[in-house]
């Protein structure tokens, strides 16, 4: 059983991903379709970066990946597919696939050039819908482009370390459907940097002095319920690995959330500082 995911920004008012869906399936009649995310921030490459990073393992190896974000062929960027940790990813060459591979080394990297075998009126999509259905049917990447051994990298957004060794600065990167804010701050490299010492989380609010390993362990008195609990903002490592900054148990809708009630927001800076 062939699976290919999906990961736009085309949201789902119009008829985009259905079409998409079609498309595929008149390819390749008996794969297996998965939605990711249509609900990127248009043309946030960091964005769908962290979406596809954080869902992709779930999926069996070899399976394809589809990233719909900012794939317009151009100057620029450059159509690329991707065997990366035994997954396949097709996506535009503009720093999404950099900041997977900068965990683990790809196993190998193709400029796409199978443009020309297409119609003229062939879409940048009906490339990678192409690409897509001839991996999954086991097909070789040399067959659909040639080999490269670098892709555009990212780095306005990266983690930083102070010189001193003492403060671990990263960025939000990404905000959930509950106002829970994700910083590209990693638990390895807090572990990393940290060496045991104390620290706190620096916000422009009250810092916070510890990071849990659940939602739940803020309720730290077993004299009081979990629900006193609810409103209380915290800091962990979310299921992807990286620093998450999340108040307890919040509706976004009617109480507020991280986003809302501590004022982050994408791009905006949070710091941990070591003692």
């Amino acid at each position: 059983m062939s699976i290919i995911t999906l990961t736009t920004d085309y949201g789902l008012k119009d008829h985009f991903v259905g079409a998409l869906k079609g498309k595929l399936l008149t390819e390749q009649s008996d794969c297996t379709i998965i939605d990711i995310s249509h609900d990127i921030d248009p043309f946030n490459t960091v964005e769908a970066s962290y979406i596809i990073g954080a869902a992709y393992a779930s999926f069996p190896k070899g399976t394809v990946h589809i990233i719909g974000v900012d794939l317009e062929l151009n100057k620029e960027n450059q159509h690329i597919a991707m065997q990366w940790n035994d997954h396949y990813f097709i996506a535009a060459d503009n720093g999404i696939l950099s900041m997977l591979s900068q965990k683990i080394v790809p196993q190998k990297i193709v400029a796409i050039n199978i443009h020309d075998r297409l119609p003229n009126n062939a879409t940048d999509m009906d490339v990678f819908v192409k690409v897509a259905c001839h991996i999954a049917r086991g097909g070789s990447l040399s067959v659909v482009g040639k080999e490269i051994a670098t892709i555009k990298e990212v780095t306005d957004l990266q983690a930083t370390v102070s010189v001193d060794n003492n403060t671990l600065k990263g960025h939000v990167i990404y905000i959930d459907h509950l106002g829970n804010v994700v910083t590209n701050i990693s638990k390895k490299q807090f572990i990393e940097v940290a060496k045991g010492r104390p620290y706190e989380v620096v916000l422009r609010t009250k810092n916070i002095k510890t990071i849990l390993a659940r939602y739940s362990d803020i309720a730290i008195s077993e004299k009081y319920p979990i629900k006193n609990y609810e409103g209380q903002k915290l800091a962990l490592f979310n299921e992807a690995g990286f620093l998450e900054i999340a108040i307890f148990r919040s509706n976004p809708s009617s109480v507020g959330s991280a986003k809302s009630l501590l004022g982050l927001n994408y791009r905006d800076v949070v710091s941990i500082q070591f003692k």
